[in-house]
């Protein structure tokens, strides 16, 4: 029995995973960190995958990302089959497509803004003029050109987190595999870098897989999928099963500003919003709580 595919119907996937299953050796035992999880992203989309530590968040990003391999199921990338390549092709093809953005930054610390920003392009065997055009277009876009000959160290972390956006975004990958991207900073900084991922992607056309416990990262992505034990749940913890595949469920989360309460630190007033299609009939529920 598959697991549910979820996607908006409307855009082409870049991203592609169907039943995927990965089991680990513990000891004498096996450790199930998928349990046949599907999962479709469209260009310019953006994705959140939640869920508690342990529930497959960062193995399923590993998968998505050509990271590491499943046991089961099948992936895409790019409208490609990837399974059955070689290490050196899926290094190929994870260098050309796929761009990472950590919680820990993960800039190189000797190499100023603009070398950090360049490196996978170095990669890539891209020529000089062609690095330092890309280089230059994407430091102005993410408001780094005077930052570009500073080192790491002496950058704030809202900083270090829009030079590592700018690197992930520098090759126009068709995908973005995003970490935490929010965790280290504050709720101001936070909505600065997750308004720039959303442009950045829109406007290059890259589909972003997020893994997030931020309710204010994942309040602003336009779908959020729960993770619960390796499986695909629903709002309320139960796993997604036959019914829902036919019906093709999908949850979309109305935007807010990120305006912590008082003494609480987290956005009031927001507006949830899950919406349910049907393929079958074609008609939708919508059902919003205030939060």
């Amino acid at each position: 029995m598959n697991a549910p595919t979820l996607e908006l119907a409307a855009r082409a996937s870049t991203v592609r995973l169907t039943d995927l299953r990965k089991r680990y050796r513990v000891g004498d035992d096996w450790a199930e960190a998928l349990k046949g999880v599907s999962l479709t992203a469209a260009a310019g989309e953006m994705v959140a995958l939640t869920g508690p530590s342990g529930s497959g968040k960062s193995t399923l990003l590993n998968l998505a990302g050509l990271i590491d391999t499943q046991d089961a199921g099948t992936r895409e990338i790019a409208g490609r089959p990837v399974d059955g390549l070689d290490d050196a092709a899926l290094t190929s093809l994870r260098r050309e497509q796929v761009g990472f953005i950590f919680q820990g930054f993960n800039l190189v610390p000797v190499m100023n803004v603009a070398d950090n920003v360049e490196y996978p392009l170095l990669l890539l065997g891209r020529a000089p003029a062609e690095r330092r055009r890309k280089v230059a277009e994407i430091l102005e876009r993410t408001g780094l050109t005077g930052l570009a000959g500073r080192l790491p160290d002496a950058l704030s972390g809202g900083q270090r987190q829009r030079v590592a956006i700018a690197r992930a975004l520098v090759k126009s990958p068709s995908l973005v595999i995003a970490d935490e991207p929010t965790a280290n900073l504050d709720s101001h900084t936070a909505q600065q870098i997750v308004d720039l991922l959303r442009e950045l992607s829109h406007e290059r056309g890259a589909a972003v897989v997020v893994a997030t416990h931020d309710e204010r990262m994942s309040a602003h992505c336009d779908r959020v999928l729960r993770l619960a034990d390796g499986e695909l749940v629903d709002a309320h913890g139960a796993p997604t099963g036959p019914a829902e595949e036919k019906q093709a469920k999908s949850e979309l989360i109305a935007p807010h500003p990120l305006t912590p309460a008082p003494g609480r630190g987290r956005p009031t007033g927001s507006l949830s919003s899950t919406v349910t299609r049907d393929s079958a009939t074609g008609t939708s529920s919508v059902k919003g709580e205030r939060q």
